[in-house]
Formats: structure tokens, C-alpha cells, sequence
């Protein structure tokens, strides 16, 4: 697909969901395209552009040229006059930035809802929480908004929402992707992470965007280490450290081990607790103080703020570092280094740490009950990864009670190609469908794809060898069958659905619709929305108008 296309099916796909809470600014659409163009031409002129054809959104403490930064906070705008280095990057691959995502305010929260531009709601359940603090640039990936997204991770913010929206969430190695242009939250422990739909396309994004830039002076020079194949065992944490889960969670987890162990790949029981202890450490301790240097004059310049543009959960974490004294950072370094050592130990002879991503999946009401409380549940995984200097990635693994489950592969630094290697053995299998009428996205049923963990692949065209009909139900839809002769593109769209949401949403479908195999005009095959024929007889031929969208459409017009 050109990008001027998906540019505008991006426009067309923003205004069909409605979610206005993820964005904080928004390119016009005329500029975006205008920029789409100048890549086509690019792509055309023969240059190799390895992001083309894709669109990008970008967390708001990330600098985009063009749009103002705000953090999460009106009042701490500024207006960049250059991308940070990681956009900058983005757009040099290809990919047409259409704008700045919501946020936890100052990347402080795990939960998606400590921003005054909104809380940013689920993906699958609009009544629970997106996970944060990259929570727009999570969901506008999972809703098929945008195909990569930028977010930053300090405690977990790029791999809690991929987790509670079933999406992909890297968090490379600290430093391997400048900050340069980043808002910081901790300096010394922030990452610019990515986000997809699919693994691939996060790692070799992550990978575009590495490297020092001769700005930032934490980015390291080494590069990840080439994947090999191992044999080493996967470590898991003992039962002791797998309690407090949300009700299946524990039970979906051990699934995933098995499926594991059943590929043949072993699994070894490790006690993580010197991980966990690491953990509190991030809030609990003198490191929080460095949150408070990033932002905390700003914070304490504005109390009267405090309720409305500044969010007093993190008003109450970041100026609570001031509270430190560098004896006590010190004292909380020597303790942080034993720990590592610990666990570094226990983790000797194992490939990568695998765990849930994170604990539960509150509602919003929940978390707006407990702030702090229900916000501190979210981290137990994911805290210690940047203290130690670890790399991550989280993954979706299934549903438990119709909502995503995630889990987590955390390795040594550097280790980022590996625990990609790795993720494709833990993932749970996904199944593509075609659909090519009331489930295409902004259609009536179309939320009963993402209620199943559906995301966008892209848009097609089916071989020229089918016709599409109108049936008589109620919602409208329309019947594809295969023709023999006189056949037509079909215009549709590929999801993709975990298996499980795949064969819930398969067992609720009503006759007269089925699934089959549906050719492509690129000439692959795809599962698909068939008719039975019975249902056709009588029905209207509407094949000339070259998809539902478009009789939709005519339809429309005709009634007005």
C-alpha cells in the first residue's frame, strides 16, 4: 500500500473508533499527506525506504517537529523546533508520523489514567484501564490506528499496555536508543520503546532507530548480540512468586509454560525474589529522587495546578523524592548492586527470565478508588529491568476471561535479539481473516473483532473470481461466493485474532455466513468470510460497486 493510501485510511480509521482520549495533538491531514507523498515519490525514485507504507504515532514526551511536547501537562508545553533523534530516525526509514499520544503525565503511572487530557481506555473493554505510561501509542496500535508506535519505558510503560491490549512491546537495552529529544522521566534508567501489532515489524524498528547520535551521552556504542540458537532452559518464577494474580492469570501462565515444554524447550523454576526486592526500589526508595530533578520545579512552581492540569498522584510521587538525601541513593546503589549480583546468580546457565507481564487488569473505577495502591500491583515484573540494566519484551499470550493476557521475556543487557528469538517460541498462535463487510472496521459489527483480540493487518483485494451480494439481515451484510466466470475484486480487510479469540468469535457466527479459504489478487490465500449458497438466492448483485464500503455508501447518498 502507498502511504498516501494509508495515511488516509488511517484518517478514515481514527474518525470510525472515536477515541478521541488517545491523542493529544493530531497533524492535519493535509500535511500528513503531503509528507506521504514526498515518500512515495521517494519509494518510486528507486530509494529504499524499509518503513514506507506505514504510519507511525509518537508518545507526548517524545519531540516531533511541528507539534508542541507537553508530557502530559498543558502547562509544561514547549514547542520543538527538530524531531527527537528516535522520530527523526522513524520518518528517515519511511514511516509518516500522523501525531502525539496520551500519556501517564511526566511517564509516572502504569495505568493509563493520570493525564487531564483523559483517561485512555482499554482496547478490548473500554471500562478498564489501557496501561501506561505509554497509554495512547499502546492503543492506537491494538485499535489499528497507527502500525508502529514510540513510547518510553522507565518502570514498565512500554510493556504493561502491550500487555492489556495484545499487542507487542520491546523495551530494548538501556541506551541503545538515544533519548535525545525525550522528556526525561529518570534519566539515567529511560528507553525508547516500540510498539506493533507484530513482532517482527517492533524488532526491526527497534533496530532502525539504534545507535549513538553524538547528543546523548548515556547511548552506548555496543550492539545487541547476534541471535543464536540455544539450548539453555528458560527460567520461570517458583509458585511462591507467581500469588496475587488476577483470577486465571495464574492458570493462563502455566499454559504457556507447557506449550513450551511440549516444543521440547526447558524450563527451569528460579527463586526471583532478589528481582522483586530490586523492584520496590524504583519508588520506594532514593531513585524516585531523579523524577523529582526531571520535573519536579516545574511540579512545585504550580500548586495551583495540583487537580487540574497536574495530576496529584504524580505530583505526590515526584516531589516525594525531594524527601532524599544522596547518602540514601548511596545507600539504595550498594543494595540495588547485591541484588543484581543475587540475581544474576540465580539466573546463571538460563536463556531469559519468561513472566507475566504484569499482575491484573483493573477497571477504571478501580484505580481511580486506589490511585497509588492499585498502580503499584502493575510493576512487580517490570520494575527492576532498567535498574539492572536488563533488556524486555512483552507479548500477547491469550485471553483469560475475554481480555488479553501478556507475558514477558527479560534477558541481560544486550541480550534484545535473543529474547526476540525466543518470543516467537512464546507467543500464542494467531489466525488471519478476511472480512469484507459489517466487520470492517468502523462497521457496525466490527467490534466483535476486537472484542476477540483482533488488530488490522492491512486492507486487500480479493482475486478476480468472486461476487458479493446484499443479504436481507439485520445488521446489513453482505455474502462473498466464488464464481466459476464473470468474477471481480472484492475490496476487505486482513485482522488478526489470537487463536482462542478466533474460535470464540467463529462459534458465535450466525448462518447464513461460514469460513473458508478466500484467494487474494496478490494470489495467496487467506481465511475468510463465505456464504452458504442458499442465502444468495434472490439476494442483490453488488459486486460493480467494488465493496461494501462503497454500497454503503451509494446506499447513503440514495437516502438523502
Amino acid at each position: 500500500m502507498s502511504s498516501v493510501a494509508r495515511v488516509r485510511e488511517a484518517f478514515a480509521r481514527i474518525a470510525d473508533v472515536d477515541r478521541p482520549e488517545i491523542w493529544i495533538s493530531l497533524h492535519p491531514e493535509e500535511h500528513v499527506l503531503a509528507e506521504a507523498a514526498r515518500v512515495d515519490a521517494r519509494v518510486t525514485d528507486g530509494e529504499l525506504l524499509p518503513l514506507a507504507g506505514l504510519v507511525a504515532a509518537v508518545k507526548d514526551n517524545i519531540d516531533v517537529a511541528g507539534l508542541p511536547t507537553t508530557a502530559g501537562a498543558a502547562s509544561y508545553i514547549r514547542h520543538p523546533d527538530a524531531d527527537a533523534t528516535a522520530v527523526a530516525r522513524l520518518r528517515a526509514a519511511g514511516a509518516v508520523v500522523l501525531g502525539k499520544t496520551n500519556l501517564d503525565q511526566f511517564a509516572t503511572g502504569l495505568v493509563g489514567t493520570r493525564s487531564p487530557y483523559g483517561a485512555v481506555r482499554n482496547a478490548w473493554d473500554p471500562t478498564r484501564i489501557s496501561g501506561g505510561s505509554s497509554s495512547g501509542s499502546a492503543v492506537a496500535v491494538a485499535l489499528g490506528l497507527v502500525d508502529v508506535a514510540l513510547g518510553t519505558d522507565t518502570a514498565g510503560s512500554g510493556r504493561v499496555p502491550a500487555a492489556l491490549n495484545a499487542i507487542v512491546g520491546v523495551k530494548p537495552t538501556k541506551g541503545l536508543v538515544p533519548t535525545t529529544g525525550v522528556v526525561p522521566a529518570c534519566r539515567t534508567l529511560d528507553c525508547v520503546t516500540v510498539f506493533a501489532r507484530d513482532l517482527g515489524l517492533a524488532r526491526r524498528t527497534v533496530e532502525l532507530l539504534s545507535g549513538p547520535d553524538g547528543l546523548d551521552p548515556l547511548t552506548r556504542d555496543d550492539r545487541p548480540r547476534p541471535a543464536a540458537t540455544t539450548t539453555l532452559p528458560i527460567a520461570v518464577p517458583t509458585a511462591e512468586h507467581l500469588t496475587g494474580l488476577a483470577d486465571g492469570w495464574a492458570a493462563a501462565f502455566d499454559a504457556v509454560v507447557e506449550r513450551l515444554r511440549a516444543d521440547g524447550v526447558v524450563v527451569l523454576e528460579v527463586d526471583i525474589e532478589p528481582l522483586l526486592e530490586a523492584a520496590t526500589l524504583l519508588y520506594g526508595g532514593a531513585f524516585v529522587a531523579e523524577r523529582t530533578a526531571a520535573v519536579g520545579d516545574h511540579i512545585a512552581a504550580h500548586p495551583d495546578l495540583v487537580g487540574s492540569d497536574l495530576d496529584p498522584s504524580v505530583v505526590q510521587i515526584v516531589l516525594g523524592g525531594a524527601e532524599s538525601k544522596a547518602a540514601d541513593y548511596f545507600r539504595d546503589r550498594e543494595r540495588l548492586d547485591h541484588l543484581g549480583m543475587l540475581a544474576r546468580t540465580a539466573l546463571t546457565g538460563t536463556a531469559a527470565l519468561l513472566t507475566p507481564t504484569t499482575t491484573w487488569h483493573p477497571t477504571l473505577a478501580e484505580v481511580a478508588a486506589d490511585p497509588i495502591g492499585a498502580n503499584s500491583r502493575m510493576g512487580r515484573f517490570t520494575n527492576f529491568a532498567n535498574l539492572l540494566d536488563m533488556s524486555s519484551l512483552a507479548v500477547p499470550a491469550g485471553t483469560v476471561d475475554g481480555l488479553p493476557f501478556g507475558v514477558m521475556l527479560t534477558g541481560a543487557a544486550f541480550d534484545d535479539r535473543l529474547l526476540a528469538q525466543l518470543a516467537e517460541q512464546v507467543m500464542a498462535p494467531s489466525v488471519e481473516l478476511l472480512v469484507v463487510g459489517a466487520h470492517l472496521a468502523g462497521q457496525p459489527l466490527n467490534h466483535q473483532l476486537v472484542a476477540a483480540g483482533g488488530s488490522l493487518v492491512r486492507a486487500v483485494r480479493t482475486a478476480s473470481t468472486y461476487r458479493l451480494y446484499a443479504l436481507d439481515t439485520v445488521p446489513a451484510k453482505p455474502g462473498l461466493a466464488r464464481v466459476a466466470e464473470a468474477g471481480a475484486c472484492v475490496e476487505g480487510e486482513i485482522w488478526r485474532l489470537p487463536a482462542t479469540g478466533f474460535a470464540r468469535f467463529v462459534a458465535a457466527l450466525p448462518a447464513p455466513m461460514a469460513i473458508g479459504q478466500v484467494r487474494l489478487e496478490d494470489g495467496g490465500t487467506v481465511t475468510g468470510f463465505v456464504c452458504e449458497p442458499v442465502a444468495l438466492v434472490g439476494a442483490r448483485d453488488i459486486t460493480a460497486y467494488g465493496g461494501w464500503r462503497a454500497y454503503r455508501a451509494s446506499m447513503a447518498d440514495s437516502a438523502s
